[in-house]
């Protein structure tokens, strides 16, 4: 048997775990399978990779020969295969723009004025609620840019590979029912909404972490926290089943009304990422400028954001 890079990945994930179970269920594999190829991977290679009992499996020294290689190799070929498919993706300069975007209200807008800026110009999308997974296509060169979100001051993904510039930062508002007893004030204390359940939408950034350390800091607990699609969102909210947690450029919807929350303690960076060896890096300028005109906009239509904004400059648009 030939050895592949498929079986360098298997050994490591091995290791990492410290055992065949865990490793079968991290690969989605069988034990029995994985088992087997193990056995196929430690003929080819002339002697056992593992010392296996009932507490785990060490690599024997072959082991930490075998992982030492796998641990130059597979990240170059994981780059060599990024390079190879951003050429591929990135030898025909015709103007396009190819934009991933985690799910949000900016998107739409951007596609709407990169495609009266440039008719002649195919606009595609992709969206994804994981921005890792937008960052490793636009790595890989299948995106031109991404337009994505994260959570306070914490840092986008692949910093070393992309360039990220802000669109525009956001305080998180509260989405309550039009007929919500806190309704009618113009400012929230998050701890005055202590008995309520919550909603917000999935992501892979920290943003779960620093709204339960928000409200430890305001001294509560939430009972319980629905992550789902927008759509549901809103209704939790609108049926009253649930209070809800949003960008301050939410739009106005319904039945349902946004609140800025005391203090702001929780805001969310809107950001454009690009790889600098990509054509694409050429347009960034205009893209990010009708990004941050969309950002704008989306502000603008929010008459509680709009009045709030003025008395915190520091949130907003970048001038």
């Amino acid at each position: 048997m030939d050895l592949e890079l498929r079986h360098l990945r298997t050994v490591r994930a091995i290791a990492d775990e410290g055992s065949l179970t865990r490793a079968a269920a991290a690969l989605g594999l069988a034990q029995p399978a994985l088992s087997s190829q193990l056995r196929r991977i430690e003929k080819a290679l002339g002697g056992p990779l593992f010392d296996r009992d009932h507490t785990g499996a060490r690599p024997t020294l072959l082991g930490e020969l075998v992982l030492e290689r796998a641990r130059v190799v597979l990240p170059a070929m994981r780059e060599l295969q990024d390079d190879a498919v951003r050429f591929a993706n990135s030898w025909n300069r015709i103007r396009r723009f190819r934009v991933g975007a985690t799910h949000g209200p900016l998107l739409g807008a951007l596609v709407d004025r990169l495609a009266a800026a440039e008719p002649a110009a195919p606009v595609s999308t992709h969206t994804s609620w994981s921005v890792d997974e937008i960052s490793s296509l636009l790595v890989a060169g299948r995106l031109d840019y991404a337009l994505i979100g994260v959570c306070g001051e914490s840092s986008p993904p692949r910093e070393a590979d992309l360039v990220w510039q802000v669109v525009g930062v956001d305080p998180v508002f509260v989405m309550l029912p039009e007929g919500h007893p806190l309704a009618g004030e113009t400012e929230i204390p998050l701890a005055r909404l202590s008995h309520e359940a919550w909603t917000d939408v999935p992501g892979d950034g920290c943003f779960a972490d620093c709204f339960a350390a928000a409200c430890a800091r305001a001294g509560f607990t939430p009972l319980s926290v629905f992550e789902t699609d927008t759509a549901s969102c809103v209704h939790l909210v609108q049926v009253g089943r649930a209070v809800g947690l949003c960008r301050a450029t939410f739009p106005p919807t319904p039945g349902l009304v946004t609140r800025p929350l005391a203090g702001a303690p929780l805001s969310w960076r809107h950001l454009l990422g690009l790889h600098p060896g990509s054509p694409a890096a050429g347009a960034a300028g205009a893209v990010l400028g009708h990004a941050r005109a969309a950002h704008r906009e989306a502000a603008g239509r929010s008459d509680s954001y709009r009045a709030w904004l003025a008395a915190h400059p520091r949130f907003g648009t970048p001038a």
